[in-house]
């Protein structure tokens, strides 16, 4: 008998933990979840879990922090490009000028994220279609952020441009479009869950 209530009270405790795991998400949990709309959910993990705290379950500011992420590694990939375009001696012309496309796309795509981090900072200010246009700011500033990633991997598209200059670029600039494309989800999700409020008659 005496085996029996232990057995019973092991299994009450295990069932107070799990209950008490299940209903007090951690900040983690959160960023967890949200990753899983994202194209790179693994990546979104791994690149937002020291923001955890900060975020605290805030859809805002997980948006927020995924663009920060996505600000520094541009601007550590424009810094990368814009030092090998300026040692072209021993690199072909066409390679050169694509390090120079590069270093332009990249220096318009930091630009862009440096606006849209800017603008969300000041969102729980606006309402109503006000919010909308802020928001829909953000949202193409991301957006052309990725695509002017975008354009500097294609400027290596070539075939003739086999070798380690392109592989190096567009391993780092492949990195840097998966966080973006997260980054633009996030804010999307942020977008579309405080949005009602502007549909309402």
């Amino acid at each position: 008998m005496d085996k029996l209530l232990f057995y019973l009270l092991i299994l009450l405790i295990n069932f107070q933990y799990t209950t008490c795991v299940i209903t007090n998400p951690t900040p983690l949990d959160f960023v967890k979840t949200s990753c899983k709309t994202t194209r790179h959910p693994a990546l979104c993990v791994n690149s937002l879990s020291n923001y955890a705290g900060s975020i605290q379950g805030n859809d805002q500011q997980l948006a927020k922090s995924a663009i920060a992420v996505s600000l520094n590694n541009a601007k550590s990939a424009a810094a990368y490009v814009s030092k090998l375009a300026g040692t072209t001696s021993n690199i072909k012309p066409r390679e050169s000028q694509a390090l120079k496309d590069c270093v332009n796309s990249m220096t318009m795509c930091v630009a862009s994220l440096t606006q849209s981090i800017q603008e969300l900072g000041k969102m729980a200010q606006f309402k109503g279609q006000n919010f909308v246009w802020h928001m829909n700011n953000v949202q193409t500033w991301v957006s052309s952020a990725l695509t002017n990633q975008n354009t500097c991997i294609g400027g290596f598209s070539d075939s003739s441009m086999n070798g380690q200059l392109k592989d190096a670029v567009n391993k780092k600039m492949s990195y840097v479009s998966q966080v973006t494309s997260n980054a633009l989800a996030l804010v999307n999700g942020f977008s579309v869950k405080h949005n009602d409020v502007t549909h309402k008659p």
